[in-house]
């Protein structure tokens, strides 16, 4: 057995990163899709909450803000009740977004990675290339990985400048990220994405068509985005003990289906064989 090359599984994996950046009929709805959840409904709300006059509705809001749990109300004491809700819509409401879209983009990418080379005609060159199954695995699950690291990084990034430059001045100045956004960000997210497109992509490896690749990891990723929604909220509401304890057990969920993973995939897939 040939030692693991980092060199080879790289080589595919930017082979596949110059395949999706010069097909910008996949990549532009996925980026759109980003900057709708990311930018602009964040910055319409946030803007919309910061203009409310009207004092039946801020009564409304007050009301609303009265049935949130006690540590939200205690972080917003003595603000007018729409800076109370902006903030808790900023730190609370959009935290799922920090997995769900990016796990979209890395879901699209690693349901077709593996069947679309048997598709395209290119799974026989890989097959037949000097590259082991496992360089292949890896090279695939990285060109997975980073468009959704990427998107979850600057989506990140931009919702923590519109968060701060809109109410941020309410509030007494830049309070975000929070340090539950931190742990979730940096903890929560990795680990969940990577489990995510590792069971994905060996789906990918056994299936006969990017059709049923897709509809099978519809299958998957739908059950994990109502997790993920789920998981979000409560590690942002408890994030030192459930995010830490969260985190934790997704990353020993990744090692274990990325290492079972690897041993997966075959190259007579690569070439139709076996499927």
């Amino acid at each position: 057995m040939s030692k693991f090359s980092y060199r080879r599984a790289w080589i595919i994996a930017s082979t596949d990163l110059r395949q999706l950046r010069s097909s910008r009929d996949f990549w532009l709805p996925l980026g759109i899709i980003a900057a709708l959840f990311f930018v602009v409904m964040p910055a319409a709300l946030f803007a919309g909450l910061s203009t409310i006059k009207d004092a039946g509705i801020v009564t409304q809001i007050g009301n609303l803000m009265g049935s949130l749990p006690k540590s939200i109300q205690h972080q917003t004491a003595g603000r007018a009740p729409n800076v109370q809700a902006a903030y808790a819509l900023a730190v609370y409401l959009f935290a799922p977004l920090a997995i769900i879209v990016p796990l979209t983009v890395s879901s699209a990418v690693g349901s077709q990675t593996i069947i679309g080379e048997r598709e395209r005609g290119s799974g026989e060159f890989l097959a037949h290339s000097p590259a082991s199954e496992r360089e292949i695995f890896i090279g695939k699950l990285v060109a997975s990985l980073l468009p959704g690291y990427l998107t979850a990084g600057v989506g990140f990034l931009l919702y923590s400048l519109i968060v701060n430059l809109i109410v941020g001045p309410q509030v007494g100045g830049w309070f975000f990220p929070t340090t539950n956004w931190w742990i979730l960000v940096l903890w929560v997210v990795p680990p969940f994405l990577a489990l995510v497109v590792g069971i994905i992509l060996r789906i990918s490896s056994r299936v006969s068509s990017a059709a049923a690749a897709q509809q099978a990891s519809a299958l998957v990723t739908l059950p994990l985005v109502i997790l993920a929604y789920a998981l979000a909220t409560g590690s942002l509401s408890r994030a030192k003990l459930f995010g830490g304890g969260l985190g934790l057990v997704a990353w020993m969920g990744a090692v274990i289906v990325l290492a079972s993973g690897a041993r997966s995939l075959r190259r007579e897939r690569l070439l139709g064989l076996g499927a």
